[in-house]
Protein backbone atom coordinates (compact mmCIF):
# COMPACT_ATOMS: atom_id res chain seq x y z
CA UNK A 1 0.00 0.00 0.00
CA UNK A 2 1.16 3.60 -0.96
CA UNK A 3 2.10 6.04 1.43
CA UNK A 4 1.15 9.26 1.48
CA UNK A 5 2.28 11.98 3.61
CA UNK A 6 0.06 15.19 3.64
CA UNK A 7 0.93 18.81 4.97
CA UNK A 8 -1.72 21.11 5.01
CA UNK A 9 -3.49 23.56 7.87
CA UNK A 10 -7.02 23.05 6.20
CA UNK A 11 -8.36 20.58 8.79
CA UNK A 12 -11.26 20.48 6.98
CA UNK A 13 -9.47 20.23 3.55
CA UNK A 14 -7.31 17.52 4.80
CA UNK A 15 -9.78 16.05 6.68
CA UNK A 16 -12.10 14.97 3.28
CA UNK A 17 -8.65 14.37 0.97
CA UNK A 18 -7.40 11.93 4.05
CA UNK A 19 -11.18 10.04 3.70
CA UNK A 20 -11.46 9.87 -0.24
CA UNK A 21 -7.85 8.56 -0.29
CA UNK A 22 -8.36 6.16 2.41
CA UNK A 23 -11.15 4.65 -0.23
CA UNK A 24 -8.77 4.66 -2.99
CA UNK A 25 -6.62 1.74 -0.81
CA UNK A 26 -4.01 4.81 0.17
CA UNK A 27 -2.21 4.90 3.38
CA UNK A 28 -2.18 9.07 4.39
CA UNK A 29 -0.76 10.69 7.25
CA UNK A 30 -1.88 14.45 7.85
CA UNK A 31 0.02 16.94 9.24
CA UNK A 32 -0.65 20.56 10.10
CA UNK A 33 2.23 22.41 10.90
CA UNK A 34 5.42 22.59 8.87
CA UNK A 35 7.18 21.42 11.69
CA UNK A 36 5.13 18.37 12.61
CA UNK A 37 5.78 17.18 8.46
CA UNK A 38 9.80 17.48 8.51
CA UNK A 39 9.63 15.44 12.18
CA UNK A 40 7.62 12.71 10.58
CA UNK A 41 9.58 12.80 6.91
CA UNK A 42 12.46 12.43 9.26
CA UNK A 43 11.63 8.68 10.55
CA UNK A 44 9.08 7.26 7.94
CA UNK A 45 9.10 5.89 4.19
CA UNK A 46 6.89 7.96 2.44
CA UNK A 47 6.15 7.10 -1.48
CA UNK A 48 4.34 10.79 -2.06
CA UNK A 49 4.10 14.00 -0.17
CA UNK A 50 1.52 16.54 -0.88
CA UNK A 51 2.32 19.88 -0.22
CA UNK A 52 0.47 23.20 0.27
CA UNK A 53 2.13 26.45 -0.11
CA UNK A 54 0.61 28.45 2.22
CA UNK A 55 0.86 27.31 5.57
CA UNK A 56 2.22 28.79 8.97
CA UNK A 57 5.63 29.90 10.03
CA UNK A 58 7.15 28.20 6.97
CA UNK A 59 5.88 28.24 3.54
CA UNK A 60 5.32 25.20 1.14
CA UNK A 61 8.83 26.42 -0.76
CA UNK A 62 11.18 26.90 2.51
CA UNK A 63 9.64 23.31 3.29
CA UNK A 64 10.11 21.80 -0.28
CA UNK A 65 14.01 22.92 -0.25
CA UNK A 66 14.69 21.03 2.96
CA UNK A 67 13.05 17.70 1.78
CA UNK A 68 14.70 18.02 -1.45
CA UNK A 69 18.17 18.86 0.82
CA UNK A 70 18.07 14.58 1.46
CA UNK A 71 14.92 13.38 -0.44
CA UNK A 72 13.60 12.69 -3.96
CA UNK A 73 9.89 11.94 -2.47
CA UNK A 74 7.91 13.43 -5.37
CA UNK A 75 5.90 16.35 -4.20
CA UNK A 76 2.49 17.50 -5.31
CA UNK A 77 2.35 21.55 -4.49
CA UNK A 78 -1.18 22.56 -3.30
CA UNK A 79 -1.71 26.34 -3.71
CA UNK A 80 -5.10 28.57 -3.36
CA UNK A 81 -4.02 31.51 -5.42
CA UNK A 82 -3.55 29.73 -8.95
CA UNK A 83 -0.89 32.07 -10.00
CA UNK A 84 1.76 31.10 -12.61
CA UNK A 85 4.53 32.10 -10.39
CA UNK A 86 3.61 29.97 -7.89
CA UNK A 87 3.64 26.79 -10.60
CA UNK A 88 7.06 28.25 -11.66
CA UNK A 89 8.99 28.22 -8.49
CA UNK A 90 7.55 25.34 -7.07
CA UNK A 91 8.76 23.21 -10.06
CA UNK A 92 12.34 25.15 -10.07
CA UNK A 93 12.83 23.43 -6.39
CA UNK A 94 11.92 20.21 -7.58
CA UNK A 95 8.08 19.48 -7.24
CA UNK A 96 6.81 16.88 -9.55
CA UNK A 97 3.52 18.49 -9.83
CA UNK A 98 0.61 21.25 -8.61
CA UNK A 99 -2.70 21.89 -8.33
CA UNK A 100 -4.83 24.58 -7.50
CA UNK A 101 -7.55 25.08 -4.64
CA UNK A 102 -10.26 24.34 -4.66
CA UNK A 103 -9.73 20.78 -6.78
CA UNK A 104 -11.49 17.87 -7.58
CA UNK A 105 -10.31 14.82 -5.62
CA UNK A 106 -10.94 12.26 -8.52
CA UNK A 107 -8.01 15.00 -10.29
CA UNK A 108 -5.70 14.93 -7.53
CA UNK A 109 -6.29 11.06 -7.63
CA UNK A 110 -5.52 10.63 -11.06
CA UNK A 111 -1.96 13.14 -10.47
CA UNK A 112 -1.36 10.89 -7.63
CA UNK A 113 -2.17 7.42 -9.26
CA UNK A 114 0.11 8.92 -12.80
CA UNK A 115 3.49 9.67 -10.55
CA UNK A 116 3.53 6.41 -8.44
CA UNK A 117 2.98 4.80 -11.64
CA UNK A 118 6.15 6.14 -13.11
CA UNK A 119 7.55 5.84 -9.98
CA UNK A 120 7.10 2.59 -9.94
CA UNK A 121 7.91 1.25 -13.34
CA UNK A 122 10.53 3.00 -13.27
CA UNK A 123 12.26 1.29 -9.86
CA UNK A 124 11.44 -2.02 -11.85
CA UNK A 125 13.86 -1.81 -14.69
CA UNK A 126 16.90 -3.24 -14.91
CA UNK A 127 19.55 -1.30 -16.86
CA UNK A 128 21.94 0.41 -16.67
CA UNK A 129 23.17 3.17 -19.58
CA UNK A 130 26.35 5.13 -20.08
CA UNK A 131 27.51 7.63 -22.02
CA UNK A 132 30.75 9.92 -21.70
CA UNK A 133 30.32 11.83 -18.26
CA UNK A 134 26.91 10.25 -17.72
CA UNK A 135 25.65 7.13 -16.41
CA UNK A 136 22.37 5.72 -15.40
CA UNK A 137 21.54 3.08 -13.28
CA UNK A 138 17.38 2.26 -13.58
CA UNK A 139 17.50 -0.56 -10.95
CA UNK A 140 18.59 1.78 -8.34
CA UNK A 141 17.14 4.96 -10.19
CA UNK A 142 20.76 6.67 -9.50
CA UNK A 143 22.45 9.41 -11.70
CA UNK A 144 26.14 9.77 -11.49
CA UNK A 145 27.82 12.84 -12.95
CA UNK A 146 31.54 13.10 -14.06
CA UNK A 147 31.67 10.24 -10.76
CA UNK A 148 29.78 12.20 -8.50
CA UNK A 149 25.74 10.75 -7.97
CA UNK A 150 23.40 13.67 -8.71
CA UNK A 151 19.53 14.22 -6.59
CA UNK A 152 16.96 14.10 -8.84
CA UNK A 153 13.50 14.88 -8.20
CA UNK A 154 11.04 12.19 -9.79
CA UNK A 155 9.73 14.37 -12.93
CA UNK A 156 13.56 15.46 -13.17
CA UNK A 157 14.38 11.86 -13.53
CA UNK A 158 11.29 10.77 -15.64
CA UNK A 159 12.54 13.74 -18.08
CA UNK A 160 15.93 12.78 -18.33
CA UNK A 161 14.94 8.82 -18.79
CA UNK A 162 12.55 10.04 -21.98
CA UNK A 163 15.49 11.86 -23.79
CA UNK A 164 17.63 8.70 -23.36
CA UNK A 165 15.40 6.67 -24.61
CA UNK A 166 14.90 8.88 -27.10
CA UNK A 167 18.51 10.15 -27.78
CA UNK A 168 19.50 11.52 -31.21
CA UNK A 169 15.81 12.59 -31.65
CA UNK A 170 14.01 16.39 -31.04
CA UNK A 171 11.55 16.08 -28.77
CA UNK A 172 9.02 19.09 -29.15
CA UNK A 173 7.11 20.56 -26.06
CA UNK A 174 3.74 18.95 -26.64
CA UNK A 175 5.25 15.11 -26.91
CA UNK A 176 7.24 16.11 -23.33
CA UNK A 177 4.11 17.40 -21.43
CA UNK A 178 2.41 14.11 -22.94
CA UNK A 179 4.63 11.16 -22.01
CA UNK A 180 5.88 12.60 -18.46
CA UNK A 181 2.71 13.00 -16.99
CA UNK A 182 0.20 11.67 -18.98
CA UNK A 183 -2.26 14.80 -18.25
CA UNK A 184 -2.39 18.48 -20.42
CA UNK A 185 -0.19 21.55 -18.61
CA UNK A 186 -1.34 24.44 -19.53
CA UNK A 187 -0.70 25.76 -23.39
CA UNK A 188 1.82 27.95 -23.61
CA UNK A 189 3.33 27.31 -19.60
CA UNK A 190 6.58 27.50 -18.55
CA UNK A 191 6.98 24.65 -17.03
CA UNK A 192 8.13 22.55 -19.55
CA UNK A 193 11.01 24.90 -19.93
CA UNK A 194 11.45 24.92 -15.94
CA UNK A 195 11.78 21.11 -15.80
CA UNK A 196 14.20 20.85 -18.58
CA UNK A 197 16.65 23.91 -17.75
CA UNK A 198 16.30 22.49 -13.76
CA UNK A 199 17.52 19.21 -15.49
CA UNK A 200 20.46 20.92 -17.43
CA UNK A 201 21.94 22.88 -14.55
CA UNK A 202 22.18 19.38 -12.77
CA UNK A 203 23.55 17.86 -15.25
CA UNK A 204 26.76 20.81 -15.12
CA UNK A 205 25.40 22.72 -17.72
CA UNK A 206 25.02 26.22 -18.95
CA UNK A 207 24.30 28.31 -22.04
CA UNK A 208 27.53 28.18 -23.05
CA UNK A 209 28.06 24.30 -22.78
CA UNK A 210 25.84 21.66 -23.70
CA UNK A 211 26.67 18.50 -22.87
CA UNK A 212 23.88 16.02 -22.89
CA UNK A 213 20.31 18.32 -23.81
CA UNK A 214 20.30 20.88 -26.71
CA UNK A 215 17.83 23.10 -27.38
CA UNK A 216 16.06 23.01 -30.85
CA UNK A 217 14.61 26.85 -31.04
CA UNK A 218 11.22 27.05 -31.87
CA UNK A 219 10.79 23.42 -31.09
CA UNK A 220 11.42 21.43 -28.35
CA UNK A 221 14.91 19.19 -27.13
CA UNK A 222 17.68 17.00 -28.16
CA UNK A 223 19.64 14.12 -25.77
CA UNK A 224 23.65 14.75 -27.50
CA UNK A 225 25.10 12.93 -25.20
CA UNK A 226 28.05 10.37 -26.53
CA UNK A 227 27.38 6.96 -25.37
CA UNK A 228 30.42 4.81 -24.36
CA UNK A 229 30.79 2.21 -26.84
Amino acid sequence: MDKILMIDDDVKLAELVAEFLKEKKFDIEIKHTPEEGLSYLEKEDIDLIILDIMLPGMDGFQILRKIRERLSTPVIMLTARGDVTDRVVGLELGADDYLAKPFEPRELIARIQSILRRSHSNAGIVDKVEFKGLSIDKTRQEVVLDKSIISLSTTEYDALILFVEYAGETLDREFLVENLRGISWQSYDRSVDVLVSRLRGKLGETPNNTRFIKTIHGIGYKFIGEQKS
